[in-house]
């Protein structure tokens, strides 16, 4: 079962990205890529989730990367603040995927080393059937035969046409906090 999920997570990104091709130089890869997001407002209980079940590829040929979650993936520490997510929230049943689709700017992957580089992208982040562009810098650097990516950036759930209830808006935060860890291995 979870080669088969695999499998369609790999094809389902491979559409996203367009660029997958299996030239093993050129490509690298996490099936197990973490994204966390938070939305947290001080003296409240904790908006946070975690997914470690994302995919995202990278191609140094192109400088192309893309991402997809599942967004039923994302685990929150409170199994009913995980339901009101899905349900109400993001709707998952309609809206099953989080995905990113850019470009890392001036990169070049054969000038990596174990110390970090900081490397600008613009891409668009799809969630909820909406899109948005987002730039930000991410540090990437090179550990034995992977690329390390990791960064964060913010945004808001209005960008997603996703309404926060009156009765919660002052117990989530205005803007949200996306973080990404990815540990891409060349195929």
């Amino acid at each position: 079962m979870k080669n088969l999920r695999n499998t369609i997570l790999l094809a389902m990104i491979s559409t996203v990205i367009g660029v997958y091709t299996g030239n093993a130089q050129k490509k690298y890869i996490d099936k197990n890529a973490n994204i966390v997001f938070e939305a947290s407002e001080k003296l409240f209980e904790e908006v946070k989730a975690e997914t470690e079940s994302a995919t995202a590829i990278l191609d140094t040929e192109t400088n192309e990367i893309a991402s997809l979650a599942l967004v039923k993936g994302f685990r929150f520490k409170n199994s009913l603040m995980q339901e009101h997510f899905n349900e109400n929230y993001i709707e998952s049943d309609t809206y099953p995927k989080a995905t990113f689709k850019g470009e890392l700017l001036d990169f070049d992957s054969s000038k990596l080393t174990e110390s970090p580089s900081e490397i600008l992208v613009d891409g668009t982040l799809g969630l909820h059937g909406k899109e948005k562009d987002i730039r930000t810098t991410l540090s990437v650097r090179k550990v034995e035969d992977a690329i390390v990516m990791e960064g964060a950036f913010k945004v808001a759930p209005e960008d997603f046409d996703i309404e926060i209830p009156k009765l919660v808006r002052s117990k989530i935060a205005k803007e949200v906090l996306v973080q990404i860890n990815f540990n891409l291995v060349g195929r």
